[in-house]
């Protein structure tokens, strides 16, 4: 039996419809058919191979298969799957947010624990792409999504074909949890405060050799003429069940013809030089569908039906600045809770990608503010699914793609406001602490960026303020006197040691919080593909369809790549 006590809390505190609608859909249906339980680790064998020279998308898969079984994960009885990607969520920016979250709620901060941070389970994931010691979100989404790591900038292919690399491309796709939940019959969403065309959740349904091809105006002439598709075009036309049925997030113009204009600004059209009108189509295919581009159009949605939601042109709004969005932006909690409404009525369960996407822009961005904010905002959304699931049906993992160079750094005293000066105790009282040359730093500071305080073509020497965006630069003579300077504005940019137009990607490790079947494999220190196959192995009714497509070896764990074929159009799409 399904302990819906804490569904029925969120019905009487959540007061929204469509949150309601998601506490009248989830009572138990008919179970589909399953794979049996396996209530002990399985080994898997994996071949012995020269690193990196012989890695391949097999023996990736393979690999990632054997961590998870290892460790227990086809013990998982989940029905639905629901994984949250904070876009460079490093372990410094969970550390800040959770601190800036405390403070905000009138406590010292640091003895407060964002809503993931209370799930039982944890791990380590290893965040490098196959040709990058320091990767980018494409690759590594791609190795959650297949279980098979692959290079930085291409999207859910293997890493044979080079970045561009349009033939390669097309005969090296690696089929993701999401195409073969949507081809078994299983619900299945992406949800994000990016476009959605934008590297993580174009990894969901879509394969690419270059993250850039959102639309088909920024591909080359010769990918087009080998027959490669835009990513827009691939997440409308899939061929995977009926595709996403939530689809929730920006970048609008990669769907629309370069002819219209967009509804919320005039002054913009849409990019598409093929004259496809994918919003159109998407309708066309869901007929009985909402499509949305604002607040209003948001909330009266039919909560039964499909739902597109696509709010901005490119990227929503951060958190910060989503209140002054003149159309309305709903926030990803509210976008999560809509997922969850409508995915849920689905017998055989579903399978959802929420990113918080514009941590990772913020951090490039060099503004601590936004991106703990946006951290948040996504804590946030996680304890809304968290409420709105029950952990006896429902595996949620929590994890981000690569971190970033965010420092926590100096001896500020207990409580001391995350993005301020640094202040030690001293004498019972606190004291502002002083670098060698006797000038005042701040907790958090970026190891490259646009933060960098010496001049730029676009500012003056000393501290940046949000947006800085810079080409040129030159020397700093010195560090800028913060004395005077309020560090805790949400515009001020934290100083950075290397002067850069963006700040970089980190390439330490990342953390996964887990809870729901399965969570108690998650643990120790895992290959980032590894994820995957905890998600697969944790899902019976997902793992029975991949092991009658004879993927599974003898103990039902899926060892080798999925046949595509098996899974397209299965579900009536």
């Amino acid at each position: 039996m399904h302990n819906h006590a804490p569904l029925r809390t969120a019905c009487l505190v959540l007061a929204p419809a469509l949150l309601v609608a998601a506490c009248a859909t989830t009572s138990p249906s008919a179970a589909p058919a399953r794979a049996p339980a396996v209530t002990e680790a399985v080994n898997v064998d994996v071949p012995r191979i020269q690193r990196p020279q012989e890695e391949s998308a097999p023996w990736w898969f393979r690999d990632g298969a054997a961590q998870a079984a290892q460790r227990g994960a086809m013990g998982g009885q989940a029905k639905n799957v629901i994984l949250f990607v904070g876009d460079g969520m490093s372990l410094p920016t969970v550390a800040a947010a959770r601190i800036l979250d405390g403070q905000r709620k009138g406590g010292a901060g640091e003895d407060n624990r964002l809503s993931w941070e209370h799930f039982p389970a944890t791990a380590l994931s290893k965040t490098y792409n196959t040709d990058l010691q320091t990767p980018d979100s494409a690759g590594t989404m791609s190795a959650m999504a297949t279980g098979v790591k692959t290079r930085a900038g291409v999207i859910s292919i293997g890493q044979s074909p080079q970045l561009g690399d349009c033939k390669g491309a097309l005969a090296a796709p690696m089929i993701t949890l999401w195409q073969l939940a949507a081809g078994s019959g299983m619900a299945t969403g992406v949800v994000t405060t990016t476009r959605v065309t934008h590297a993580t959740p174009a990894a969901t349904f879509t394969h690419s050799a270059d993250r850039g091809w959102e639309s088909d105006a920024a591909m080359p002439a010769e990918a087009l003429a080998a027959g490669c598709v835009d990513i827009a075009r691939q997440l409308i036309e899939t061929p995977y069940g009926h595709g996403p049925d939530v689809l929730m997030g920006g970048g609008r113009t990669n769907f629309m013809p370069a002819t219209q204009t967009d509804p919320e600004y005039p002054e913009q059209s849409g990019r598409r030089a093929d004259g496809r009108d994918l919003i159109a189509s998407w309708k066309q295919r869901h007929p009985s569908g909402s499509y949305v581009w604002n607040a209003e159009q948001f909330a009266a949605a039919p909560i039964d039906q499909p739902l597109l939601g696509l709010f901005e042109p490119s990227h929503m709004q951060y958190e910060h600045d989503r209140a002054g969005d003149a159309a309305g932006e709903p926030s990803l909690a509210e976008m999560t809770a809509a997922a969850i409404a409508r995915l849920s009525r689905n017998p055989n369960g579903f399978v959802l990608l929420v990113e918080g996407g514009r941590i990772d822009h913020a951090h490039h961005q060099g503004n601590a503010y936004r991106a703990l904010t946006d951290t948040i905002a996504m804590a946030e959304a996680v304890e809304v699914a968290n409420t709105l699931t029950s952990a006896e049906d429902t595996l949620i993992l929590v994890t981000a793609d690569h971190a970033h160079t965010l420092s926590f750094v100096g001896y500020p005293a207990r409580g001391n406001p995350i993005l301020d000066k640094v202040h030690e105790p001293k004498d019972g009282k606190r004291v502002l602490t002083l670098d060698a040359r006797g000038m005042p730093y701040t907790t958090l500071s970026y190891s490259n960026g646009p933060g960098y305080t010496g001049a730029s073509d676009a500012q003056p020497a000393g501290p940046k303020t949000f947006p800085h965006a810079a080409k040129n630069y030159r020397a700093a003579t010195g560090r800028p006197d913060l004395a005077s300077v309020d560090t805790t504005s949400p515009d001020y940019m934290q100083e950075a040691l290397v002067p850069a137009t963006s700040e970089s990607h980190g390439g330490d490790d990342v953390g996964i919080w887990a809870r729901g079947p399965g969570s108690s494999a998650v643990r120790g220190s895992v290959e980032q593909n590894a994820i995957f196959h905890f998600m697969l192995q944790s899902t019976p009714y997902l793992r029975a369809a991949v092991c009658a497509a004879g993927a599974c070896n003898a103990d039902g764990v899926p060892v080798e790549l999925p046949a595509q074929e098996r899974f397209k159009s299965r579900a009536g799409g």
